[in-house]
């Protein structure tokens, strides 16, 4: 019998991929999207069932878990989340489902200074509570992050962060999204457990600067700026982040990072899909011209 899966944010960076991956395993797709549109055409296309959905409305997500065997939860960087997994959790537990794979996040900690990341803390510790079998991904930095500041790269030659001289290991959407896909494919071997997902390389922002400017063949600086700092820039912007959420989260993983406290790397993802994870130089590489 076919494992018949829902994955929430299915128009998303992570979620396009998993629906794209389980298709191509031959599993039922069910994509859950805020509307649709071109992205849920191409779903459509792909041959996933579109449904339309709100995490934040607990029938709506009732709805959407008929019928479902296993689930992929995602949020957005917004507000909503507890209300949304809590809509969850209990949809899920009517339906009895035999995994769900949430996609949390390195700083999710008891005492992380950001509200969202103290969020997603939470948000497990709920699920873990819930009766379903559940898996937590807690991937660091995406590699997309780099992609918001596109247009400051292309015209002023630099990358303007607050991670001071920090290392981190950052990982892309799609590796992400192979992880989550071969879990749900095998849900008994990896319920109840919490993966951090790392790519494949510590970098210093210094280091990101030096392979970008390889990369698109001139020089890339990097500007350090105090957290709150960067904060003022995002609020001065017009950033889809440009919210006071989003900037309290940006200034309090920034301290995290800066302490130290988001190093280490493992080999979670090649362990789980048997593929290693794309590093920084491939990622910018499939991105010809977005950097200039």
């Amino acid at each position: 019998m076919k494992n018949n899966i829902l994955v929430t944010g299915a128009a998303g960076d992570t979620g396009t991929h998993v629906v794209s991956q389980l298709l191509k395993a031959g599993a039922n797709v069910r994509a859950m999207v805020r509307q649709e549109d071109q992205r849920s055409d191409a779903l459509k296309n792909s041959g996933a069932e579109i449904v339309v959905g709100d995490l934040n409305d607990f029938n709506s997500v009732s709805a959407a878990l008929k019928g479902m065997n296993t689930a992929y939860f995602v949020y957005p960087l917004a507000p909503g989340l507890l209300e949304a997994t809590a809509y969850f959790a209990q949809a899920a537990r009517e339906e009895q489902l035999k995994l769900v794979v949430n996609v949390s996040q390195r700083t999710s900690l008891r005492d992380a200074p950001s509200h969202s990341a103290q969020n997603h803390w939470v948000a497990e510790r709920m699920l873990d509570r819930s009766g379903v079998p559940v898996t937590h991904l807690q991937p660091t930095l995406f590699m997309e992050w780099l992609v918001y500041f596109a247009e400051d790269i292309r015209d002023n030659s630099r990358i303007v962060t607050p991670f001071g001289k920090a290392k981190y290991a950052s990982i892309s959407s799609e590796d992400i999204a192979r992880v989550a896909a071969a879990i749900l494919l095998d849900p008994a071997s990896h319920a109840g457990k919490i993966y951090p997902l790392f790519g494949p390389q510590e970098l210093t922002q210094y280091e990101v600067a030096k392979i970008l400017s390889d990369q698109v063949g001139r020089t890339i600086s990097y500007i350090e700026v105090e957290p709150e700092a960067f904060g003022q820039i995002v609020s001065e912007s017009d950033s889809p982040f440009n919210r006071p959420f989003n900037i309290q989260h940006f200034i309090g993983i920034a301290y995290m990072f800066r302490s130290g406290r988001l190093e280490g790397m493992n080999n979670n993802v090649e362990e789980i899909t048997g593929t290693k994870p794309r590093s920084f130089a491939e990622f910018i590489s499939e991105r010809p011209g977005l950097f200039g």
